[in-house]
């Protein structure tokens, strides 16, 4: 079973929708290279889990300096994948990236400027656009990881309920998206995410965090031992793969390293200060 969307999906932009979309001038088709200590990860390949710090230590994101592994991939022992990437950004600040998590979820068009050749359609679960907040909200996504194609749910949370102190974050000017992922049309929820954006000279850089599969699944609505083992059971029967963490790099790194390319623009042009 899957989300409700149009039965013509495709990627990029109809010639119509080049003609007449607000969004049309930035839309890019191309996607650059992958950037060297990406590339770099991919050729390391799987690496011991025990270096991936686990999302109950996700307070450690507000602490200087960086983690053990800040971009790469690990398999778990209960079938689970970890999945860290870290994205530089310039002339991007972390408000920046606020405003687009809440702006881009109420259209297609909008959604598809992020990765051109791999998100397909996007919607909010409560029906509304054009809202300024995302969290406690449901967004459902259509896109490709890899040649795969998932009908997803990403229900986002505050980052205080994954132990993050909102109040130093909002003192250090940084931004945590954090959400719960799932799969669409069922209770399934498979894992965690949490985007951290933190000013650096000349912008700000993104460091994404991926927990899935494993010990992490969970029914939605389902709470505690019994939650947890039926959780565990999905995953028994579902364990995450060394190239599904590898296609996952692949796709976070590229599509957060091209939105960064318009997003300064795009802020100026519908953010909340634009005309």
């Amino acid at each position: 079973m899957s989300i409700r969307h149009p039965k013509a999906l495709h990627l990029g932009y109809s010639p119509s929708e080049l003609a007449s979309s607000p969004y049309a001038r930035f839309f890019k088709t191309d996607v650059s290279p992958l950037a060297d200590h990406v590339n770099e990860a991919l050729l390391v390949g799987t690496q011991p889990s025990e270096l991936f710090p686990d999302v109950n230590q996700a307070r450690l994101l507000l602490n200087p300096g960086y983690w053990p592994i800040e971009t790469g991939y690990g398999l778990g022992p209960d079938g689970s994948v970890q999945v860290f990437a870290l994205t530089p950004m310039p002339r991007v600040t972390p408000a920046m990236w606020d405003w687009w998590f809440a702006w881009h979820g109420s259209e297609a068009q909008r959604y598809k400027l992020w990765h051109p050749r791999a998100h397909l359609h996007v919607v909010w679960a409560d029906g509304r656009a054009d809202l300024t907040h995302y969290v406690g909200r449901v967004s459902k996504v259509v896109e490709y990881v890899g040649p795969e194609r998932l009908d997803l749910t990403i229900r986002f949370v505050s980052p205080a309920s994954l132990g993050l102190d909102e109040h130093t974050l909002q003192q250090q000017g940084e931004v945590a998206i954090c959400a719960r992922g799932g799969i669409a049309g069922t209770p399934v929820e498979t894992g965690w995410l949490i985007h951290h954006l933190r000013p650096v000279a000349g912008g700000c850089e993104m460091r994404s965090r991926f927990w899935l599969g494993g010990r992490h699944v969970q029914l939605r609505g389902t709470k505690g031992v019994m939650g947890s083992l039926l959780g565990r059971a999905a995953a028994y029967f579902n364990p995450l793969s060394a190239s599904q963490g590898a296609e996952l790099l692949v796709h976070c790194a590229q599509e957060m390293s091209h939105l960064a390319t318009i997003l300064p623009e795009l802020y100026k042009e519908f953010g909340p200060h634009s005309r």
